[in-house]
């Protein structure tokens, strides 16, 4: 039987079948003494991090800052058999889960969050997300599965729920990720897919831009677009609302040999809208005229002799995320589209602008 450090409570946790115990022990009382978890100072409006971490050993100098914080009591624990603290626990989780372009640090207050090396879409894998939510004791949160994420943001993060966590449901995850990777040709769980630099040709449809009677809207903001992903327009046309012109123009791009078509405007279901029929008469194979989001929902994509086309609608003018926000990154990171892609975009496609 574990002798009670002289000053310390009874025991405050003793997790069922474990033999680690956590003890509360006076401040005072605990010079000398393992801390078991990180301490946490707050000074409003100027700091808030990590004070004392976890393992220090306290010592007479930290009884004042202990204070300061609020702490007549600490927490000190002897791990038995089986048991891992919760940072070792969401490090483990985290090292099983993550992918090549993910990087980690250290764990704080039993999270590690797992931040993507790159500009990127992200992969995560979420059959493996809720088998690991279900386990108990133990959380992964994630962003949704194809969400583009910049160099250095949150892709993922490992929690432990308390304090001390059975190995065995750590060693469960790494069981899971071990297996999905297994079945997906070394995958990993959660990692980010890098984004190909693509040249695009840009059509801007409408007799009264053609014309010059209007100032052409549509091209700085699918310019701005594709440079924020790594991509760029390199050539940009206009034609009037005359459907040969446009299946004209659509085929001097696809000589050009550029690696997307965009074409703009004439999207709707009006009878003077010629864009969607051109882009038939292109020879596009369409994937979808239309998607289940909003905005966004004239949109048309397929594919022409594998180049993928692309019919904006006027939303993507002047609303900030449309389907052409979703499609575009995935097309970049070498998708090949399908219907069913587009069907899913329903769910969670209202977007409130």
């Amino acid at each position: 039987m574990t002798q009670q450090p002289e000053g310390a409570s009874e025991p405050h946790i003793r997790r069922a079948g474990s033999s680690s115990v956590l003890r509360e022990v006076k401040v005072e009382d605990a010079v000398g003494m393992l801390l078991a978890h990180d301490l946490t100072q707050i000074l409003p409006g100027a700091f808030k991090g990590r004070l004392f971490r976890k393992g220090h050993r306290v010592v007479p100098e930290d009884i004042p800052k202990l204070k300061d914080i609020g702490k007549e009591h600490l927490y000190v624990m002897e791990l038995g058999a089986g048991d891992l603290h919760e940072d070792d626990a969401a490090l483990r989780m985290a090292a099983a889960l993550a992918g090549d372009r993910i990087r980690y640090g250290e764990p704080h207050e039993g999270k590690v969050t797992l931040k993507s090396a790159i500009t990127g879409l992200a992969s995560v894998a979420k059959e493996v997300v809720n088998a690991i939510n279900g386990l108990g004791d133990i959380a992964l949160a994630t962003v949704a599965t194809h969400t583009v994420v910049r160099e250095g943001e949150a892709v993922a993060a490992t929690r432990a729920i308390p304090l001390i966590v059975p190995e065995a449901k750590v060693a469960e995850v790494e069981r899971i990720a071990a297996r999905y990777r297994e079945r997906n040709a070394g995958a990993s769980p959660v990692d980010v897919r890098p984004l190909r630099k693509l040249r695009a040709g840009l059509l801007t449809t409408g007799s009264e831009v053609y014309s010059g009677r209007i100032a052409d809207k549509f091209g700085p903001v699918v310019t701005a677009k594709l440079a924020a992903l790594g991509s760029e327009v390199a050539e940009q046309r206009f034609a009037p609302d005359d459907r040969q012109t446009i299946v004209n123009e659509i085929h001097y791009f696809l000589r050009q040999g550029y690696d997307m078509i965009l074409v703009t405007g004439g999207m709707s279901v009006d009878p003077d809208d010629r864009t969607p029929g051109a882009i038939a008469d292109a020879g596009a194979d369409i994937v979808s005229y239309g998607t289940p989001m909003l905005p966004g929902s004239m949109l048309l994509f397929g594919y022409l002799r594998d180049v993928p086309i692309f019919g904006l609608p006027g939303c993507v003018m002047h609303d900030p995320y449309t389907s052409f926000d979703v499609l575009l990154p995935r097309v970049l990171a070498g998708d090949r589209i399908v219907k069913e892609d587009i069907v899913a975009m329903g769910y969670g496609g209202l977007h409130r602008c």
